[in-house]
């Protein structure tokens, strides 16, 4: 991770940290987010010779995904936030295959999944969040921990 970390410097980026090898990574910043979003693009298929999507959220965006898990009571580590670039459109779990048990919840820029004792045995597919890339709620829980401790 001392690589990405290396390239959010090179693009600007303070205070940089980052979360367990699965590229989470938390910083401070006065850029836009779509800027950043590019930048960050750029250095990584330089680095893998491959596009690599990016997700960027505020520290009070992820504060609302966390906030509005439609999940709550269920275990962080079964409930997950698929994040998305664009808004949601309403129906966009309508169009979700594979279910197989799983519960899901519509967010903003996020579909939240809980799916239970068969996580490993899923066959869920939402078309809406092919581009995405899923986080556990016990996961974001410590990205908002680690956001809210950065100094200003």
């Amino acid at each position: 991770m001392s690589t990405l970390k290396q390239m959010c410097e090179e693009v600007g980026l303070k205070q940089v940290r980052t979360y367990i090898a699965s590229g989470n990574v938390v910083f401070r910043s006065d850029t836009e987010e779509a800027e950043i979003k590019s930048a960050l693009e750029c250095r990584l298929e330089a680095y893998a010779g491959k596009p690599v999507g990016v997700q960027v959220r505020s520290a009070g965006e992820m504060a609302a995904v966390l906030a509005r898990n439609p999940f709550p009571g269920e275990p962080g580590n079964r409930t997950v936030a698929l994040f998305v670039d664009d808004p949601l459109p309403a129906d966009a779990l309508d169009h979700a295959t594979g279910l197989r048990g799983e519960q899901l919840g519509l967010g903003e820029r996020e579909i939240y999944i809980f799916y239970g004792d068969r996580m490993a045995d899923s066959r869920l597919r939402i078309p809406a969040g092919n581009m995405g890339t899923a986080r556990n709620m016990n996961t974001v829980a410590k990205l908002v921990e680690m956001a809210t401790g950065l100094s200003s």
